[in-house]
């Protein structure tokens, strides 16, 4: 017996019971459908996440203060440690340096106020973090030496504030109660899966030490961010900045007070959180699979009870073991197939819905529908009904002939 004649005979036995073999896919269209929204939100959100790592540069260091557990009372990073850091002669691989403190402000104007992450900087923060501002100026040195009372908006507060992100150079703005004068207006970064970078503000690092984000110690900062030559210089750029801090700080290697990330880091924290969630959301989908196995089994099962005279009679008529065998097991794959089938064109909606809420509510989360994802759903389907389609069709296979045909 040829392949073609199993899968005829299936499609008839099939199509005899529409309800019933529609009701009995159900479970395999949920299944399926569940898994491929779930892997192409994951997805999404990795590339959203990863878009966002990228888009700071790909040659920058984060400094921050503190390192492993063992390490007790670690010293502030400073002004004057990034002063050290940005000397050629001791960082040759070094081509940027920008302290800068972190906050949370109210900022108000115009009746209209809002709470934002505000940084203080210098002016080569624009420059390392390769954003610059649309219209007006970012932070001089002419403002950090003068302590100036001025701000440069994101374009998320600057909408928030003014409800436009245009013509806003000479605006006044007071944040935490005192006027500042808006410079600048930064180029719209976007919003990401763990918030917006245009609902930050900006001002010189001195205003932000003595008015608004004290420090314990003077010159302390929160964090330093180093720019590497090249994206090839970036460890060697890393090590010279470890051997700067470490005689500043006078540590020994192994005991660091300070840390250092770069870029890679953060990319493989990021998938591995992402990837660790896809697979928690796709094994939970996963389990509506079973269940719709467990469904084909059942209708199998049931549809082998109604057609034991039908068994009986093929058996007679010289039908083999194998080909019993063959037939149940071709009526079960097909039907977890064609419910994969469907699922898979169901999943590919609901991600494209999901896609369309996101970018209703201003979150940057396109699904992706990979071929992965489809050919994983398909073969995985099929092995469902070919898993739970085996017994049905080794019960079915194993009637004798005699009992078969006296079965009422």
């Amino acid at each position: 017996m040829g392949i073609a004649q199993p899968i005829l005979e299936a499609l008839e036995s099939l199509t005899s019971n529409k309800l019933r073999s529609g009701l009995t896919i159900l479970g395999i269209v949920i299944g399926v459908a569940a898994v491929i929204a779930m892997l192409a939100v994951g997805a999404g959100a990795e590339n959203s996440i990863t878009g966002s790592i990228e888009g700071i540069g790909t040659n920058v260091l984060f400094v921050f203060r503190g390192g492993s557990d063992d390490v007790r009372n670690p010293q502030p990073l400073t002004i004057s440690d990034a002063d050290a850091i940005a000397d050629p002669f001791m960082a040759p691989s070094v081509t940027g340096v920008a302290p800068y403190l972190q906050g949370n402000v109210e900022i108000t104007a115009s009746g209209e106020g809002t709470s934002v992450s505000i940084n203080g900087v210098t002016p080569d923060y624009s420059v390392v973090r390769d954003w610059p501002v649309t219209e007006g100026s970012f932070v001089t040195e002419a403002d950090l030496l003068g302590r100036n009372s001025v701000v440069v908006l994101g374009t998320g507060v600057a909408e928030d504030l003014f409800g436009r992100k245009e013509g806003l150079v000479g605006e006044t703005v007071r944040i935490e109660g005192q006027p500042f004068r808006v410079i600048g207006v930064m180029e719209e970064k976007g919003g990401g899966s763990y918030g917006s970078e245009d609902d930050t503000i900006f001002v010189p690092l001195t205003t932000a030490q003595a008015r608004l984000l004290r420090r314990s110690t003077a010159d302390r900062v929160d964090l330093i961010l180093v720019q590497a030559a090249s994206a090839d210089l970036v460890d060697q750029a890393s090590e010279e900045v470890s051997q700067i801090l470490r005689t500043r700080h006078r540590t020994m290697v192994g005991a660091d007070d300070f840390t250092i990330i770069n870029q890679q880091d953060i990319l493989a924290t990021a998938a591995t959180i992402t990837g660790v969630l896809t697979i928690f959301l796709g094994g939970i989908a996963a389990i509506s699979l079973l269940v719709g196995g467990i469904g084909i089994m059942n209708i199998m099962l049931v549809s082998v009870i109604e057609r034991t005279r039908e068994i009986g009679l093929r058996k007679a008529m010289g039908a083999r073991r194998r080909d019993i065998l063959v037939q149940f097991l071709t009526e079960s794959i097909l039907l977890s197939l064609f419910g994969g089938l469907i699922g898979i064109v169901l999943g590919w909606a609901i991600g494209a819905v999901v896609g369309q809420i996101a970018a209703a509510s201003g979150t940057d989360l396109v699904p992706q529908v990979g071929m992965d994802a489809v050919l994983l759903a398909t073969l995985f389907s099929s092995a469902v009904g070919l898993f739970f389609g085996l017994y049905p069709a080794n019960r079915a296979a194993s009637l004798e002939p005699v009992e078969a045909l006296r079965y009422e």
